[in-house]
């Protein structure tokens, strides 16, 4: 037998159809794949489980990233001495910092569990601990409750327990409390009132009131989708004693921030440039940069550019430029960067006070010292000691990852990862803003908050993921004695059937999953802009949406979907376009005859209104859609059969009279008769385009229709195999596609509705000799008829 090919190999070892046929998309996962499964041994095939774990190493793990591949494979894998992906992770993680020399496998396998068995009275156990935690949570949610979120809580406590166990248990459990699934279960919550889009002239209004000091936190924003409403509330930012972790400024710096700010809102959008922004940014500059406007204050565009390993010039490009685009003028553009040198001054200060320490930890070392609550071997080294080091860190004679700067954090705090902070990492990469002076560079919790106060920002709004380093932010800011903002977190935006992570997105656009960051599936902004998204429409959702501190709950794109299809309704005029050509010859038209016929580019046009009339050609061979023609009639058929006559959008009525086949059995054309006098009133209307001189094909112009890029609501809860819920079916081409004429001088940032398919608008990739038209949205709201 000769050797299998790449999809029955696949296929062989367990992978699913589709993961097997998106590996093949991509020619490097492919070659990995085949190389792990010959590595492997297991040409001929292998279980489910062991054949997913090989391609996990094969799409994370190339073997020049990884020199004791074949013997992870060979004697762990296919063994199934190691069988769930948390084990091939931390695998990873213990071999990359291995080199070609032997491997201490015993302590290997004491770090990936092997031979480590948890068993199913631990793992209903600790169910029972997890269900009780979110039980109410539970019982308000019911079964839309995320269930994978619970199934990581049970592996915080029990990494190498087996997944499908877990599962099992959680779900047996939740039956157990809620009964069976009901019908009420499976329907989306019922919206008291049906949400509309506001008018295009209207402005966001957003309104904030911030709580009196107690340790209870109450959302102070509120969006208010008409202007009209002129609701003032007066902003202030209190002083207090310091006693809680909240603002706590002397009436001293108060009065000096006052005299910068003259009692206006500052607020800043600080986003990394380590990638494109995506929607989820949307919804920050419109907190940030609507508050500031709403308030007649200013807004910061910082960019928090403290990793130059992940950060380029063409990230800090883009985001300036999308910034515009979404309609926000910064006040300033700024960057962390430009104040390397106070916060490395701030950082010795914070040593002299006895506030930071030069720590040798591992990262490993420190994670693990963390959980055992125990202090760093250095952290109470001399004074002098740790400035010595400090500044040979700074002079770039400690090697990276050999020393760091930690803060001395002596506080209370119920997340043991937020125990001394690290301030300061060495790294010898260039920076793409301040070049190669530094070699040391500040990490976001020293940084974020000490530049918020040195830009005197009233308001620093961030999601609700960072209202656990509230704490180290204002006890960082106190021990340097520095002005101190006021501090608010919201939820972050959660859109279905995507993922927003920058490290997926990354993922997806380095392993040419998508055609880049602008990828028209992508929810980036770039991404939506070159769909035919308008900015407009981003922040209608987004104001739609609202602000709040639930953090649970997931948006349907289809609701994006609505406010771009309202919008495009009212700006986009209509047009005719047939994307699979069947050809009509009409037998009883003149072979040479053309005529030009009035149709409407605005549904509601007046007939003496030129300016919304386009002009149609009509001839003796016009095309319709081929789905819009069946060999047999029924009842509830409105399209084209024979001896049946529909009637042509803005022209006459035609009757199929003969179907001609070729030789292959496929029909090749209709013949049909048309009716001059209109006297002939069928039920359907087809769009169509004829040949705008006898013999000459009409406009030909490509079409890509997009879908969702992935097929489940949350491809996050799929953890490690997310890719495989990729959809195979997001992207079509059609190559040539048939237009009217007047779609020619179509130009970049033009909108249609093609009619009956949907809202299209014109791509960069268009030529003068062939136009490429994006499908923006389709025709059918789900929206509004799923609430």
């Amino acid at each position: 037998m000769g050797e299998k090919q790449p999809l029955d190999l696949f296929l062989g070892i367990g992978l699913d159809k589709r993961t097997a046929e998106n590996a093949l998309v991509n020619g490097k996962v492919t070659a990995n794949l085949n190389a792990v499964i010959k590595e492997a041994g297991v040409v001929d095939g292998c279980s489910k489980n062991v054949g997913n774990l090989l391609y996990m190493v094969a799409t994370k793990y190339p073997a020049n990233a990884l020199v004791h591949r074949s013997f992870l494979v060979q004697e762990y894998i296919v063994t199934s001495k190691i069988k769930s992906s948390a084990q091939v992770e931390s695998a990873r993680s213990f071999l990359a910092n291995v080199g070609p020399e032997k491997c201490d496998w015993s302590a290997f396998e004491k770090a990936c569990g092997v031979g480590a068995e948890v068993s199913v009275e631990e793992i209903e156990a600790t169910v029972s601990v997890v269900i009780e935690e979110n039980m109410n949570a539970i019982l308000e949610q019911r079964y839309r409750i995320n269930v994978g979120n619970l199934c990581g809580q049970v592996r915080k406590w029990h990494p190498w327990s087996d997944a499908k166990i877990v599962k099992e248990t959680i779900d047996r459990r939740l039956k157990g409390i809620l009964g069976d699934r009901t019908a009420a279960d499976d329907e989306k919550p019922v919206k008291k009132k049906k949400e509309k889009p506001a008018k295009a002239e209207e402005k966001s209004v957003v309104t904030v009131a911030v709580p009196p000091p107690s340790e209870e936190e109450l959302n102070p924003f509120s969006i208010f989708p008409k202007p009209e409403d002129n609701l003032k509330v007066h902003t202030e930012i209190f002083f207090s004693d310091g006693t809680i972790w909240r603002t706590h400024n002397t009436k001293d710096k108060l009065e000096n921030h006052l005299k910068v700010t003259g009692g206006k809102v500052f607020t800043r959008f600080p986003p990394e440039p380590n990638g494109y922004l995506h929607i989820g940014h949307a919804k920050a500059m419109f907190i940030d940069f609507g508050l500031a406007k709403d308030r007649d204050g200013c807004c910061y565009l910082r960019f928090d550019d403290t990793n130059p390993e992940a950060e380029k010039q063409e990230y800090i490009d883009h985001i300036q430029e999308i910034v515009e685009w979404m309609g926000w003028k910064p006040f300033k553009v700024t960057y962390t960067s430009d104040y390397f040198q106070e916060l490395y001054d701030l950082a010795v200060e914070l040593i002299r006070n006895g506030y930071a320490y030069v720590d040798h930890q591992t990262p490993e070392e420190v994670k693990e010292y963390r959980e055992k609550m125990m202090n760093s071997p250095w952290r109470d080294r001399p004074i002098s000691e740790s400035l010595k080091l400090f500044d040979e860190m700074r002079r770039g004679l400690i090697d990276e990852g050999k020393a760091t700067l930690r803060m001395k954090q002596d506080m209370q705090s119920d997340n043991k990862n937020m125990y001394d902070l690290i301030a300061y990492r060495i790294k010898f990469a260039p920076h793409p803003h301040a070049g190669d002076k530094w070699c040391i560079y500040p990490s976001y919790d020293y940084a974020h908050c000490i530049v918020d106060s040195l830009e005197n920002i009233t308001h620093s709004l961030c999601t609700l993921e960072f209202e656990i380093r509230r704490a180290s932010y204002y006890w960082l800011l106190q021990a340097l004695n520095l002005y101190q903002p006021y501090v608010w977190e919201y939820s972050r935006l959660n859109v279905s059937n995507t993922v927003m992570s920058k490290r997926k997105l990354n993922r997806l656009v380095k392993e040419k999953w998508v055609d880049g960051w602008d990828d028209p599936r992508m929810l980036t902004l770039a991404g939506l802009r070159r769909r035919g998204v308008s900015s407009t429409a981003i922040n209608s959702f987004i104001r739609g949406v609202g602000i709040t501190r639930s953090d649970n709950s997931m948006i349907r794109y289809d609701r994006l979907e609505y406010h771009i299809r309202e919008e495009l309704n009212r700006t986009a005029s209509r047009t005719m376009v047939v994307l699979h050509p069947l050809k009509v010859v009409i037998e009883n038209f003149e072979s040479e005859s053309v005529i030009h016929l009035d149709a409407k580019a605005w549904p509601d046009a007046q007939a003496d209104d030129n300016s919304a009339i386009y002009k149609v050609p009509f001839s003796k061979t016009i095309y319709i859609e081929q789905s819009d023609f069946r060999t047999k009639d029924s009842k509830d058929y409105y399209g084209l059969a024979p001896g049946k006559s529909v009637l042509l959008r803005y022209a006459f009525p035609i009757k199929c009279t003969e179907v001609v086949y070729d030789d292959s059995g496929s029909i090749k054309e209709i013949r049909a008769e048309y009716d001059p006098s209109k006297k002939t009133k069928p039920k359907g209307v087809l769009h169509w385009v004829a040949q705008s001189s006898p013999g000459v094909d009409p406009l030909k112009i490509e079409v890509r229709l997009f879908e969702k890029l992935f097929m489940s609501e949350n491809p996050a809860e799929l953890e490690d195999n997310w890719l495989s819920d990729l959809n195979p079916h997001s992207k079509e081409i059609i190559p040539e596609a048939y237009a009217v004429p007047t779609l020619a001088t179509a130009a970049l940032g033009d909108r249609f509705q093609f009619e009956r398919l949907g809202y299209f608008a014109i791509d960069i990739d268009s030529t003068p000799e062939k136009l490429v038209f994006n499908r923006t949205v389709t025709l059918r709201d789900s929206y509004t008829k799923a609430k």
